[in-house]
């Protein structure tokens, strides 16, 4: 008698499954469980099956550990062979900023603030999301937000670095207060991840850095 396929999801080779790395980096950007799930067009519950098992995986109670647990995908470009000795250690003289890559301001209507930023400014348009709207203010990007939470006078400075691997154990040596470990918030059609963690300066205020990850060639 010939044996019928197995149903269910099929295996996956990595530590987490596709939906539940997209989740985890959700809920490392600090969004709610209704927040993913409309992004996503799925069920609450569906979000909260994803986290469950994400958390049963890792050994995780709270969800606030979630957010600072850490590890690349294996299919990222971020992935990097998990040993240490091949990688070198980094001194807290070795990490180095680089430019603002990009400014966050929040806006009471995106599709107003999208008009303005873009035809009265003449800022160049990049992309939009959603309620994300983004421009090029020569060579730094503004990202204009219409989700609420922050503060409207509030300007979030992303920071460039090389390494964000490293950059984030380095900073976190060094004493600043992550939010966040780095998690991929998108991934575009050539496959570049952009990458970023969160931090609070003395004040509450916030900023990130933020790297991108290319495909290998």
């Amino acid at each position: 008698m010939r044996k019928r396929p197995g149903r269910g999801r099929p295996p996956h080779d990595d530590l987490l499954t596709p939906a539940e790395w997209r989740t985890l980096h959700a809920v490392q950007h600090g969004m709610s469980n209704a927040t993913i799930a409309r992004g996503r067009g799925v069920s609450v519950s569906a979000i909260k099956y994803h986290v469950r098992s994400i958390r049963e995986k890792l050994g995780i109670e709270q969800r606030a550990q979630l957010r600072r647990w850490f590890r690349a995908p294996r299919d990222s470009a971020l992935h990097r062979v998990a040993d240490t000795s091949k990688r070198g250690s980094h001194t807290v003289n070795e990490l180095q900023l680089g430019a603002i890559g990009q400014i966050a301001r929040t806006v009471r209507d995106i599709h107003e603030a999208k008009e303005w930023y873009g035809n009265v400014l003449g800022l160049p348009h990049l992309y939009t999301f959603g309620d994300l709207a983004f421009f090029d203010c020569a060579g730094t990007r503004l990202m204009l937000t219409a989700q609420h939470g922050a503060r409207a006078d509030e300007s979030i400075l992303y920071l460039k670095v090389g390494d964000i691997q490293s950059a984030y154990q380095t900073l976190l040596a060094r004493g600043a207060n992550f939010v966040a470990a780095p998690h991929m918030i998108h991934r575009h059609a050539d496959g570049t991840e952009e990458w970023m963690a969160f931090l609070h300066d003395p004040e509450g205020r916030t900023l990130a850095i933020m790297a991108q990850a290319r495909p290998a060639a």
